[in-house]
């Protein structure tokens, strides 16, 4: 079915925007065909989009380490850590929403009506490496690479600058390490709900003064919370590191 039948989406502004003008127009539409959209519509003419969210995956993955291996000389830990920062669902669903996908996306009732940003941040996650995969299937490896770098590895100075590469946790305790030498540590403050449907409150401490709070549903996950929160509110980035950038003249290897 070509792309005309979609004009309630306007799927063309979407072309222009990411700046990527499709032979087969079914594949940008059906790269944003969530599983559950499926069995309320069981005549929609496409697949959903996990097929080409494996191929994205694995694409995104590689032009992001060719990338970086070719432009800086840092060791392979490193490299993987900044690597695992750029192609995660976080990032991926940050750029969802810089490209403003989520009006595209074609999502059962339940879905659209599910106010979950985590929930709505996986659905555009997997969305975005669909549309990675649809790119590359219609246009080859220099347009999906073009696409990736301009969205994706644009985002590398922001990860480096802000310490991105490392969980908020480790962020934050080896930022309290180096600067006043403390270590941070965590109780739990409230538990709310139902066993199956907890919420956890948790405070994160540096002796004995209260940092922040965060929320989840598990104390790992509010743990986490309240690391992010405490890093804005103490505007540390994380430890320093060494950026080995390769120089047009020194070997790859």
């Amino acid at each position: 079915m070509p792309i005309e039948a979609y004009k309630e989406k306007n799927f063309s502004s979407l072309e222009e925007k990411i700046g990527v003008k499709f032979k087969n127009p079914d594949l940008i539409v059906q790269a944003l065909v969530h599983r559950s959209f499926l069995n309320e519509n069981r005549e929609f003419p496409l697949a959903h989009n996990e097929r080409l969210e494996f191929l994205g995956d694995a694409v995104l993955e590689l032009v992001v380490t060719e990338y970086l291996f070719e432009n800086y000389l840092n060791p392979e830990g490193e490299l993987t850590n900044w690597r695992a920062a750029l192609v995660n669902g976080k990032m991926c669903a940050q750029v969802a929403r810089e490209i403003e996908m989520e009006e595209y996306l074609f999502l059962s009732h339940g879905e659209s009506k599910d106010n979950s940003v985590k929930a709505r941040d996986y659905i555009l996650a997997n969305a975005i490496e669909a549309i990675i995969g649809a790119i590359y299937t219609d246009q080859g490896w220099d347009m999906t690479k073009q696409f990736i770098t301009r969205w994706i590895v644009s985002k590398l100075p922001e990860v480096l600058e802000q310490g991105l590469w490392m969980d908020p946790k480790s962020r934050f305790q080896e930022s309290a390490q180096e600067i006043i030498g403390l270590t941070p540590n965590y109780r739990v403050l409230k538990e709310e709900g139902p066993d199956h449907d907890k919420t956890f409150v948790v405070g994160v401490y540096i002796d004995k003064e209260k940092i922040a709070e965060g929320t989840g549903g598990s104390k790992q996950e509010a743990q986490v919370n309240a690391a992010e929160h405490a890093i804005k509110e103490k505007g540390w980035k994380g430890p320093k590191i060494d950026i080995l950038k390769r120089n047009p003249g020194d070997p790859l290897g």
